[in-house]
């Protein structure tokens, strides 16, 4: 499932193919054509995202709230004319321009809402790494008080909006915490380390779209970015995710892997033993 990083490079690139004008919005699939017909010909204000959320703010109080779930996809493709843009799959809802043509295929959720409907969906969320301005005493409060374990609180997105199973994994390896310590018993400093390290790295995906986590690979983006020359191309690897039965990178031990909260967490039982 794209992480918080994905969404808010789509909503980034949203707002800059189409602020200011007025998209033909159709529905080529068919499922949504009463919401495009909604939209069509309003001109688009503002694109953001709030974790796992985008929000596309058009005129006259309308508003296209989009969920990628699992296998959504939000494409944006520059063209010279619309009318040589062909179909390809099944396109739940196509934004078009003289400039640019928008796809969206395979959302979860896919649907035209108000701006008070807004305000009701990111109340129900966590706070967002990404955001200006986030409060992390929010996501602190709800984890500090549950019995659930942090791997488990890590993926709520009601406590923490954005973060999925690639960072939980890494972000916690990379602070040997415990992923089944019972966030109760989290240390507050351990949190705030949690925190600080999403913060760092979640808009290191956003400049390059994919998730960068190991050291070496975290300082050879910053150093492109200071350049500003970021190769959004190059592969990245990990310290846990999807390694199971492999060597840890620090300690050699074998990376264990078991399903919580619905994903496959993966972790070092040896170096993750802190509190």
């Amino acid at each position: 499932m794209p992480e918080g990083h994905t969404l808010y490079r789509l909503a980034r690139d949203l707002d800059a193919a189409y602020r200011g004008t007025q998209p033909e919005a159709t529905s080529p699939q068919g499922k949504f054509a009463a919401g495009a017909a909604l939209l069509s010909g309003r001109t688009f204000v503002h694109a953001t995202s709030w974790g796992k959320h985008l929000f596309a703010e058009f005129d006259g109080d309308a508003c296209l709230h989009v969920h990628l779930g699992l296998i959504g996809t939000f494409t944006i493709d520059e063209h010279a004319y619309v009318g040589e843009v062909p179909v390809v799959g099944q396109v739940r809802l196509r934004l078009a321009t003289d400039a640019h043509v928008a796809d969206l295929r395979g959302p979860n959720l896919c649907a035209v809402i108000t701006p008070e409907q807004v305000e009701a969906v990111t109340a129900r969320l966590g706070p967002d790494p990404l955001r200006p301005d986030p409060d992390p005493d929010l996501a602190w409060r709800g984890i500090s008080r549950s019995g659930r374990t942090v791997a488990e609180l890590l993926m709520d997105q009601s406590v923490l909006a954005g973060v999925g199973n690639v960072y939980r994994s890494e972000v916690l390896f990379r602070q040997r915490i415990d992923p089944f310590r019972p966030g109760k018993e989290l240390r507050r400093s351990s949190w705030d380390a949690i925190w600080l390290d999403l913060v760092d790295l979640l808009p290191l995906g956003v400049a390059t779209g994919k998730i960068v986590t190991v050291a070496e690979q975290v300082e050879q983006v910053r150093s492109e970015l200071a350049e500003g020359q970021v190769d959004p191309l190059t592969a990245r690897t990990s310290y846990v995710y999807k390694r199971q039965g492999e060597p840890c990178r620090v300690c050699g031990s074998r990376i264990r892997t078991r399903e919580v909260a619905g994903r496959n967490l993966f972790w070092c039982g040896r170096c993750q033993r802190r509190r």
